[in-house]
């Protein structure tokens, strides 16, 4: 039997486990101070529910497909925004909810690419520029409490869509997709690529200075949320190849970058759903694990019963009931304190006859060697802090 991961999905425990709780932790109370609600989807729907209006897109030829018993034709999601198309049913607009769960993508791996992402959405349905300024607002609110350095890139498709129908270009979502790759493939390959669709010249068009573009109607868009983030304090930059890579994008879209990935954190858009005009973000708790600066919150103890077992016992739930954690070593005291070394616990507690007898635990600060007696309550205050 093959017990290894099948490649492109990983196991997650110890250290990694605890930052990738705490990544999800600081998301999850953002997400909530910024207005939304949560919600929860089934991982699994029907394959044409998943594929919808967007079969073309390069997303939706890496589904996982299902078939179950009864014969019927199933897909794993590959993200949450389909999933709206229900939820939002009979919702008072403007409809504010994120999710926090498992995608799915059946796709070539890399180093900063998995088939199974944890993926952090945040959606507003029934969105228009301000909710979008708020949006990018609360995405660089994030990044800066995980410690992430990062560029907001943006632009706007109806922008895209002007251009090409000036330069009378045909086949706009392929060629959209190929000047979406300018910064992932060398410019030669993307120009033999736009040949083939007699859309060359749009490379001339995109090389431009922001200023270039004030001539086209929809710039302005891009002119007002510009203004808009700044009353947030947030810098954005424009950049007018940016187009996604989602068919259903239909005005601004925008890409979080950092210099130390070249993959991008972060992304999302403007797109509809049900007629109704929304909004979203995307993060993959995967690649936000690589870079966050951040440090697991929780404080781990370990009690250490020295023939004390009902008293340790007993401290433990104290302590649990104070939220703090713990664990219990029954035995050997050796034995117990490479445990907690093995298992990097900063803190253990002795409870033996002496202490009981003073009505005090002795607390040890496994880096120092220092070691205090204490009463339940003192040790219940100092751990707190």
């Amino acid at each position: 039997m093959n017990t290894e991961t099948v490649k492109g999905f990983d196991d997650y425990i110890g250290e990694e486990a605890e930052k990738r709780r705490e990544i999800k932790r600081i998301i999850e109370e953002t997400f909530r101070v910024y207005g939304f609600s949560p919600a929860e989807t089934p991982v699994i729907e029907y394959e044409e529910f998943v594929k919808g209006d967007n079969a073309q897109d390069e997303a939706i030829s890496d589904i996982f497909r299902l078939e179950d018993k009864g014969k019927r034709k199933l897909a794993l999601r590959y993200e949450f925004t389909f999933q709206l198309k229900r939820l939002i049913k009979n919702q008072k607009l403007p409809f504010k909810r994120y999710q926090i769960g498992g995608v799915f993508r059946d796709e070539p791996v890399s180093a900063n690419r998995f088939r199974q992402i944890t993926q952090c959405d945040a959606d507003t349905i029934g969105s228009d520029l301000k909710d979008e300024a708020e949006l990018l607002a609360m995405t660089n609110d994030i990044l800066n409490k995980l410690g992430i350095k990062s560029i907001i890139c943006f632009n706007n498709r109806k922008l895209l869509n002007e251009i090409l129908d000036k330069e009378n270009i045909k086949n706009k979502g392929a060629v959209l997709r190929e000047i979406d790759k300018l910064d992932k493939l060398p410019e030669k390959e993307i120009l033999e690529n736009l040949k083939k669709y007699k859309a060359e010249k749009i490379l001339n068009v995109i090389r431009n200075k922001e200023s270039f573009f004030e001539k086209y109607n929809t710039y302005s868009e891009i002119k007002e949320l510009k203004k808009l983030c700044k009353n947030y304090g947030v810098k954005i930059e424009f950049q007018p190849y940016l187009a996604r890579g989602l068919s259903y994008y239909n005005g601004t879209v925008f890409e979080i970058k950092t210099k130390e990935m070249k993959e991008t954190i972060c992304g999302g858009g403007s797109y509809s759903v049900n007629g109704i005009n929304s909004t979203g973000i995307s993060f993959g708790v995967e690649r936000l694990s690589k870079l966050a600066k951040i440090i697991p919150a929780v404080k781990k103890i370990l009690i250490i019963s020295i023939n004390e077992d009902k008293k340790a016992i007993n401290l433990a739930q104290e302590l649990r009931k104070n939220d703090v954690s713990c664990m219990i070593q029954f035995g050997k005291i050796s034995k117990a304190l490479d445990y907690a070394n093995s298992l990097k616990i900063p803190s253990v507690i002795f409870i033996g006859k002496e202490e009981v007898e003073k009505g005090k635990v002795k607390l040890r600060d496994m880096k120092s060697g220092k070691e205090q007696l204490l009463t339940v309550a003192q040790l219940i205050k100092k751990l707190k802090i």
